[in-house]
């Protein structure tokens, strides 16, 4: 069965779980995590603020390179308030998908927090989109 996609819930969900890897030391999974708690974040805001509802194709790809591509979304629309809620480049440069294969000892909480840090960052404006009355 294919379920609908919530990249708001999504965006939750992982967040949620990459804090109880992160709390557990748990490094390789919670980093992944994040990636996916930010990039469901920055999913949920194009789909219902800054797009028409449905997310379309061009965003729906992986971090790093949707990073690029919700930046110039958002400066192009009504979406520069929550740039200014983003850490400035891209935290997610040296986050890959393709990471959940590596092994675990190339992860570690420095290495992690940077990623926490900005998906922490996406939470708050995925907050800001459902006080507008977007999400």
């Amino acid at each position: 069965m294919t379920y609908a996609d919530d990249f708001t819930d999504a965006h939750r969900r992982h967040w949620q779980d990459a804090e109880l890897l992160f709390d557990n030391e748990r490094w390789a999974n919670a980093d992944h995590l994040y990636g996916f708690s930010a990039e469901c974040g920055l999913k949920a805001v194009i789909e219902m603020s800054l797009a028409t509802g449905t997310l379309d194709q061009k965003y729906r790809k992986h971090l790093p390179g949707l990073w690029q591509n919700f930046q110039s979304l958002a400066n192009g629309l009504s979406g520069k308030d929550y740039l200014n809620l983003l850490p400035s480049g891209d935290p997610f440069a040296g986050w890959s998908v393709s990471d959940r294969y590596a092994h675990r000892c190339h992860f570690y909480s420095a290495s992690v927090q940077p990623h926490r840090a900005a998906a922490l960052k996406i939470r708050v404006m995925v907050q800001c989109a459902i006080l507008d009355g977007y999400l």
